[in-house]
């Protein structure tokens, strides 16, 4: 039997009991630790505050609500119904196998259904789910189902092009190689020519992460 594709939790099926900040700090000094060194040391005194910190910021999407962000939609006058293409979108995130950054850019589209949202949202829902732990698969796919489930759109498109510190300081240590993954929804994938005419505007775009 095919096993399902695992996605990164949302805000409500998060643990109920989060670790208290005293408790993130002392698994730091467990790590540092276990890595050789001294948490004692001078250096590393302070080092257990500002990894959980900074971990606060990393995984800030865990607190924010995506489909919120798109909830302030403007009815369109003028009737556009066509693509609206927001490209080079700069992120940032963190794979879920060994909390390693991976970094690039993102493609995201959508075709309105009558309303239209703020384009600056759209960027606000990449940086959303790249604060949490994932897949840059599992990634691309919650920010199109996101476009369709927050705006009711006809038709969302997503594309990320990035680079994984997973590959490039660790395992096969290759630097320079880039994912690039892609999630179509809608008539983005059921219609080859809305697909096509997508892939052909984001290919005027930066092709570098």
């Amino acid at each position: 039997m095919k096993k399902s594709a695992t996605v990164a939790p949302n805000i409500e099926t998060l643990p109920p009991r989060r670790p208290t900040r005293a408790q993130a700090e002392e698994a730091v000094r467990t790590l540092l630790a276990w890595a050789g060194d001294d948490p004692a040391r001078p250096g590393l005194a302070l080092t257990p505050q500002r990894v959980a910190e900074a971990y606060g910021e990393y995984f800030s999407g865990y607190r924010a609500d995506p489909i919120a962000e798109l909830s302030s939609t403007f009815e369109d006058a003028t009737g556009y119904d066509d693509m609206v293409v927001l490209k080079d979108i700069q992120f940032e995130s963190h794979c879920e196998h060994h909390i390693a950054p991976f970094r690039g850019i993102a493609h995201v589209a959508y075709i309105p259904d009558g309303r239209i949202v703020g384009l600056s949202k759209l960027a606000r829902v990449v940086e959303i789910y790249a604060r949490r732990l994932q897949t840059q698969e599992a990634l691309t796919g919650e920010i199109a189902q996101a476009l369709m489930d927050g705006l009711g759109a006809r038709g969302a498109g997503v594309m990320m092009v990035a680079e994984h510190d997973c590959m490039s300081m660790r395992g096969v240590r290759r630097r320079g190689a880039k994912t690039v993954t892609a999630r179509f929804m809608g008539c983005l994938q059921t219609d080859e020519a809305w697909r096509n005419r997508f892939l052909a505007l984001v290919q005027t775009a930066d092709s570098g992460a």
